[in-house]
Protein backbone atom coordinates (compact mmCIF):
# COMPACT_ATOMS: atom_id res chain seq x y z
CA UNK A 1 0.00 0.00 0.00
CA UNK A 2 0.88 3.48 -0.60
CA UNK A 3 0.28 6.56 1.46
CA UNK A 4 0.21 10.25 0.30
CA UNK A 5 0.21 12.48 3.01
CA UNK A 6 -0.74 16.19 1.42
CA UNK A 7 -0.52 19.51 3.99
CA UNK A 8 -1.64 22.53 2.54
CA UNK A 9 -3.17 26.02 3.82
CA UNK A 10 -6.18 28.26 2.44
CA UNK A 11 -6.65 31.30 1.14
CA UNK A 12 -8.47 33.37 4.37
CA UNK A 13 -11.99 33.60 3.21
CA UNK A 14 -12.32 30.84 1.03
CA UNK A 15 -12.70 27.76 3.36
CA UNK A 16 -16.25 27.03 2.37
CA UNK A 17 -15.91 26.75 -1.24
CA UNK A 18 -12.22 24.55 -0.99
CA UNK A 19 -14.47 22.12 1.81
CA UNK A 20 -17.21 22.15 -0.80
CA UNK A 21 -13.85 21.15 -3.72
CA UNK A 22 -12.24 18.75 -1.74
CA UNK A 23 -15.32 17.20 -0.28
CA UNK A 24 -16.43 16.04 -3.75
CA UNK A 25 -12.71 15.37 -4.56
CA UNK A 26 -12.47 12.72 -1.68
CA UNK A 27 -15.98 11.49 -2.23
CA UNK A 28 -14.82 10.68 -5.95
CA UNK A 29 -11.80 9.40 -5.21
CA UNK A 30 -12.87 6.75 -2.70
CA UNK A 31 -16.23 5.70 -4.43
CA UNK A 32 -14.82 5.60 -8.42
CA UNK A 33 -11.25 4.58 -7.86
CA UNK A 34 -11.03 1.11 -7.37
CA UNK A 35 -7.30 1.36 -5.78
CA UNK A 36 -7.89 4.32 -3.48
CA UNK A 37 -8.21 2.32 -0.02
CA UNK A 38 -8.93 5.85 2.22
CA UNK A 39 -8.94 9.16 1.70
CA UNK A 40 -9.38 11.44 4.90
CA UNK A 41 -9.82 15.31 5.07
CA UNK A 42 -8.27 15.99 8.43
CA UNK A 43 -8.36 20.32 9.59
CA UNK A 44 -5.71 21.52 12.23
CA UNK A 45 -7.30 22.03 15.46
CA UNK A 46 -5.28 25.25 16.23
CA UNK A 47 -5.52 26.56 12.54
CA UNK A 48 -9.01 25.84 10.79
CA UNK A 49 -7.50 26.71 7.40
CA UNK A 50 -4.67 24.25 7.95
CA UNK A 51 -6.04 20.83 6.04
CA UNK A 52 -4.13 17.58 5.70
CA UNK A 53 -5.53 14.72 3.81
CA UNK A 54 -4.62 11.02 4.33
CA UNK A 55 -4.93 8.94 1.24
CA UNK A 56 -4.20 5.44 1.03
CA UNK A 57 -4.09 3.57 -2.64
CA UNK A 58 -3.18 0.07 -3.46
CA UNK A 59 -0.30 0.94 -5.48
CA UNK A 60 1.77 3.41 -7.55
CA UNK A 61 -0.49 2.90 -10.51
CA UNK A 62 -3.31 3.27 -8.38
CA UNK A 63 -1.92 7.03 -6.85
CA UNK A 64 -1.05 7.74 -11.08
CA UNK A 65 -4.66 6.63 -11.79
CA UNK A 66 -6.02 9.14 -9.22
CA UNK A 67 -3.96 12.05 -10.86
CA UNK A 68 -5.19 11.26 -14.48
CA UNK A 69 -8.94 10.75 -12.93
CA UNK A 70 -11.05 13.12 -14.80
CA UNK A 71 -12.44 14.96 -10.99
CA UNK A 72 -8.99 14.93 -9.95
CA UNK A 73 -8.45 17.87 -12.54
CA UNK A 74 -11.33 19.47 -11.80
CA UNK A 75 -9.51 19.56 -8.01
CA UNK A 76 -6.80 21.08 -9.18
CA UNK A 77 -8.78 23.90 -10.85
CA UNK A 78 -10.24 24.50 -7.45
CA UNK A 79 -6.37 24.17 -5.21
CA UNK A 80 -5.06 26.31 -7.58
CA UNK A 81 -8.03 28.74 -6.37
CA UNK A 82 -8.25 27.84 -3.16
CA UNK A 83 -4.97 27.01 -1.79
CA UNK A 84 -2.06 28.83 -0.70
CA UNK A 85 0.69 29.18 -3.50
CA UNK A 86 3.19 26.97 -2.33
CA UNK A 87 1.69 25.72 0.99
CA UNK A 88 1.27 22.27 -0.45
CA UNK A 89 3.22 19.69 0.79
CA UNK A 90 2.73 16.15 -0.55
CA UNK A 91 4.55 12.89 0.61
CA UNK A 92 3.85 9.41 -0.77
CA UNK A 93 5.68 6.58 1.85
CA UNK A 94 4.91 3.38 1.74
CA UNK A 95 2.00 2.51 4.66
CA UNK A 96 3.23 -0.14 6.80
CA UNK A 97 1.22 -0.73 9.68
CA UNK A 98 -2.44 -0.17 10.05
CA UNK A 99 -4.20 -0.39 12.73
CA UNK A 100 -8.11 -0.70 12.76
Amino acid sequence: MIALTVSLQVVPGCRDDFLKAIEENAARSFGDEPGCRYFDVVCDLSDDHHFVFHEVYDDEAAVEAHRAAPHFKVWREAAAKYVVPGSQVNTLSRRLFHHS
